[in-house]
């Protein structure tokens, strides 16, 4: 008897109604983009987390005493690792979209059988990734020098992994708007480093008048920076399951956001 030899449609090499192959694909070759050169995507952020935090105590550690009930530094200490987090979190997901834009490639993205939300979870995946390594490496740095450790280490995880899906579906919403590295750059600057700089990184936010200590509670960011805060010292300046909601409903409408953008194709396509 004849075997069957008809060709199988690449859309029909499905388990279900998800490309798991292809999902995981994008998602390894996310994760072995930034893997491959380490010493940048990783160890630089380490590096400039440390070199912060040492900065920091020196010029004003010493003045500062103790915020929250535990010295400055400790303070300090979650705030660097979770802004680290986020910006890399951002940076590997909008770098990703953007250099393939500039180089003409983002065809080999859009031409497998791939569906928006599929897309979407594989770049989150490298976001992910990037973003829990990197506060593992600092996270170890902290017990190791500091010898703080985790109150609530499980909280802290939750929180790192939200403040990775929330800025690598903005990297992705960044990466699929700008057309060229000039305007990536704009957004990087005027947009994710103020949120990450005015989010009570390095100060409580009770200390702030009135105005914007409003103003801090609106950014999700400050959400993000007191739940790993709680998850390492103990303590923090709003409820971390008010956090959690906050986090985690900002996450999933950016998320949103970005599944649209790329569902349609959104300045991909053309």
């Amino acid at each position: 008897m004849p075997r069957d030899t008809a060709p199988i449609a690449l859309g029909e090499r499905r388990f279900g109604q998800v490309n798991w192959l292809g999902l995981a694909t994008l998602a390894r070759r996310e994760i072995t983009r930034f893997l491959v050169v380490w010493t940048q995507t990783l160890m630089a952020p380490m590096v400039t987390a440390a070199l912060f935090l040492m900065i920091f105590n020196i010029a004003i550690g010493p003045s500062r005493g103790e915020v929250m009930g535990v010295p400055f530094i400790v303070f300090l200490a979650p705030g660097i690792m979770m802004m680290t987090v986020i910006q890399n979190a951002f940076a590997n997901t909008s770098s990703s979209i953007v250099i393939t834009k500039v180089q003409g490639n983002i065809v080999d993205t859009l031409m497998p059988p791939l569906s928006g939300l599929e897309i979407l979870l594989g770049y989150l995946a490298g976001a992910v990734a990037r973003g829990v390594l990197v506060a593992l490496g600092i996270g170890t740095g902290i017990m190791l020098v500091l010898g703080v450790v985790p109150e609530h280490p499980m909280i802290a995880l939750i929180f790192v992994v939200l403040g990775a899906l929330f800025l690598g579906a903005l990297g992705i919403v960044a990466g699929v708007f700008a057309e060229k590295f000039d305007q990536m750059a704009a957004i990087t600057n005027f947009i994710v480093t103020p949120l990450a700089f005015l989010s009570g990184t390095f100060y409580s936010v009770e200390a702030l008048p009135p105005v914007l200590r409003i103003a801090s509670h609106l950014n999700p960011v400050f959400y993000l920076i007191d739940g790993v805060r709680f998850g390492v010292i103990g303590t923090s300046d709003s409820s971390p399951l008010l956090g959690l909601a906050v986090c985690s409903v900002s996450s999933f409408a950016i998320g949103l956001l970005a599944w649209v953008m790329l569902r349609s194709g959104y300045r991909l396509k053309s």
